[in-house]
């Protein structure tokens, strides 16, 4: 049975309110990592503090002890969950894909905006994360494909499956703007899905190294004006045209 965090994981309180970060403006928020702890759920704690600093610094970087030493616990809890380095990430990754999914289905599904809106939601979403931790976090998973494709054959495709299944999930949402009109028909949703996803993983990578927004809104705001249908622009009906070209002549007699 696996044990949880009991009194035998000594300074779990005080380690855990060191790990606090500083972020953007506003009261201190407690991490998932740190909320998992008060729980006694010390895998979750373990995800969730190998999601944010992986999310931060990459894989190769992170270092177990580091981890360890952030929730409070000794390594051989580490090893009764995990059997190595390369388990422990894919949980994280797992933890994140979940974590994304729920995002994904909050925004995606939602009936009171439009499909366009649905996806501009999305974007906004992501800036506000990236400016709470001052843009130092970017995509998990973006960060270890430019880390790890070319090292381990298993999170390349693991990552890969990942990537291609939030393209799916965005060319639905864009299927839908073709179908509403948003969209011009004709529109290869899923190539444009693709685009989208390639297009905004270079600007989240980007926004890291320059600490502002300005790549994420340069790559949205011309993506949704290259994109989106223009508004029609307003004409006159044939029998108005004939109505004022009638008064005008008989105003001139």
């Amino acid at each position: 049975m696996k044990r949880g965090l009991g009194s035998g994981a000594g300074g779990v309180t005080d380690t855990a309110g060191k790990a606090k970060e500083t972020r953007g403006p506003g009261p201190s928020v407690r991490s998932r990592g740190e909320r998992a702890v008060s729980r006694g759920d010390t895998r979750r704690a373990l995800v969730w503090c190998g999601t944010e600093l992986l999310t931060e610094r990459g894989f190769q970087v992170t270092g177990i002890d580091e981890v360890l030493k952030r929730v409070g616990v000794p390594k051989g809890s580490f090893y009764h969950f995990f059997a190595n380095k390369h388990e422990f990430g894919e949980a994280v990754i797992q933890n994140y894909v979940g974590y994304y999914a729920r995002k994904m289905t909050r925004i995606f599904d939602d009936p009171s905006l439009s499909p366009l809106a649905r996806l501009r939601l999305f974007v906004e979403d992501a800036k506000r994360g990236m400016h709470r931790y001052g843009y130092r976090r970017g995509c998990l998973i973006g960060n270890l494909g430019q880390e790890l494709a070319s090292l381990d054959d298993a999170f390349r495709e693991q990552l890969e499956a990942v990537l291609l299944s939030w393209e799916k999930r965005v060319a639905g949402c864009l299927k839908e703007a073709i179908e509403v009109g948003e969209l011009a028909v004709g529109t290869d949703a899923e190539a444009l899905s693709r685009f989208f996803w390639i297009g905004w993983e270079g600007a989240v990578l980007r926004a890291k190294l320059t600490r502002n927004a300005e790549p994420l809104d340069q790559f949205a705001d011309l993506f949704f004006e290259k994109i989106a249908v223009p508004a029609p622009l307003p004409t006159r009906s044939p029998t108005a045209n004939t109505t004022t070209t009638i008064t005008r002549r008989a105003r001139g007699r």
